[in-house]
């Protein structure tokens, strides 16, 4: 049957489109459309549908998402994530730690937290050490992609939301650094102190050298053109480009310098960015890209029944590894007990970052060991990018800090926002 339709499709299709841009393009209006439904009618965030989409179409078999991630795949969803996560380090100015260090301590607590408990019940399980080690990073990491879209969906604001969208924001970049590094040394089992440490510090320099210089040229071009300008997003995105595949070529991380790149414009320009509409119907077209994306190549893994339950197990200890943490640290942090419950809610969702991370590990660890990390990874990563967002958008109601009602109950508003 698919042979008779590439046939079909090959005799009407352009070279210059070809079949997969077909498809995708395609799949992107389903996915724009479906969004655009579960919101409206149940009040949910559009990534849920963007999710349902992406899922329906990798348990159809759909081709066009390589895994592990490569090419232009990769490039993409680094660049969509470059861009939330830019815009992530840009809410968090470092002054905010010397008021009251005790957030950082909360971040701190929650990752950690997070590790290694999901790394002694994966061992507890059976599981290899070369496997429960990438696993384990791959759930320290939470969601600012999906958080945010969570956040813009339902136009929400308060402390609850500004302390998630920062701890899940320091938890990627802990993520990021540490999950790049490890990805280098898995072939390499015995290791010196500083040979362990120099990958870290290489994936760091090199972001932070990237971050650098793309804070520059964004602080110059601020001073000579409107924050509000068409032009100034255009610049903006084209940098943000440049510096993903820069930074992957180098040896750095695309999306962690574009992280310290926002929070290193957020010091030197502390004014607030007002971005420009069109830079936030780009970056939600890119967006709605990443999590279509992420979820048809994670419905692709090897569901089977031995597996589920350690994918069980790893979300479960992950969600209550991330309640504690931030409980631990909410003692002089200036969060009631309450908002610390609903902090560690928002912070569940799983996304992009987790999944560049697991492709990391599955293409630099041996075959086996590469297999059984993606048969683990990928539901966990799927399941917690659609409930995840369910659960985050049901902890931000439940605070009080969504501007709307819940729908379908506020008809007249669409859900459409203009911000990543």
């Amino acid at each position: 049957m698919n042979e008779i339709l590439l046939t079909f499709w090959a005799q009407w299709l352009r070279p210059s489109a070809g079949l997969p841009t077909v498809h995708w393009s395609l799949l992107l209006a389903m996915a724009a459309l479906v969004g655009y439904l579960i919101q409206r009618h149940t009040g949910l965030p559009k990534v849920v549908g963007y999710s349902l989409v992406g899922t329906l179409a990798g348990l159809a078999g759909f081709g066009g998402a390589v895994w592990p991630l490569q090419g232009i795949g990769l490039f993409l969803l680094e660049l969509g994530a470059a861009i939330v996560l830019f815009e992530c380090g840009a809410r968090i100015p470092l002054r905010w730690f010397r008021h009251n260090p005790m957030v950082l301590v909360q971040s701190i607590a929650e990752s950690a937290l997070s590790y290694f408990a999901v790394y002694w019940v994966l061992v507890w399980l059976n599981l290899p050490t070369q496997v429960a080690g990438p696993l384990a990073l791959v759930a320290l990491v939470a969601s600012p992609a999906v958080l945010t879209r969570v956040v813009a969906d339902t136009l929400a604001a308060g402390p609850v939301t500004e302390r998630a969208i920062v701890l899940t924001t320091l938890s990627t970049l802990y993520a990021l650094t540490l999950g790049s590094a490890s990805a280098q040394l898995a072939n390499r089992p015995s290791l010196t102190l500083l040979e362990a440490v120099y990958p870290v510090v290489a994936v760091l320099g090199v972001s932070i050298v990237v971050a650098a210089l793309l804070t520059l040229v964004l602080r110059v071009a601020l001073r000579l053109m409107s924050p509000t300008s068409e032009n100034t997003a255009m610049l903006f995105l084209a940098l943000v480009a440049a510096g993903t595949a820069v930074a992957a070529h180098m040896g750095g991380s695309a999306p962690l310098a574009a992280l310290l790149g926002g929070m290193l414009l957020k010091q030197i320009n502390p004014r607030p960015w007002a971005w420009p509409r069109q830079l936030g119907n780009a970056s939600s077209l890119l967006t709605m890209l990443m999590f279509v994306l992420v979820s048809t190549v994670a419905a692709q893994a090897d569901w089977n029944a031995p597996v589920a339950g350690v994918v069980l197990a790893l979300i479960a200890v992950r969600l209550l590894a991330k309640a504690s943490g931030v409980a631990l640290g909410n003692v002089g942090s200036g969060a009631s007990w309450q908002q610390a419950l609903w902090v560690g809610c928002a912070m569940t969702p799983m996304s992009s970052i987790a999944l560049l991370i697991a492709s990391q590990f599955v293409l630099a660890a041996p075959a086996a060991a590469g297999q059984v990390i993606a048969s683990v990874a990928l539901p966990a990563i799927l399941l917690m990018e659609m409930s995840g967002a369910i659960i985050a958008t049901v902890a931000i109601y439940r605070a009080g800090e969504s501007s709307i009602p819940w729908a379908p109950l506020a008809r007249g508003h669409d859900g459409d926002s203009h911000g990543s």
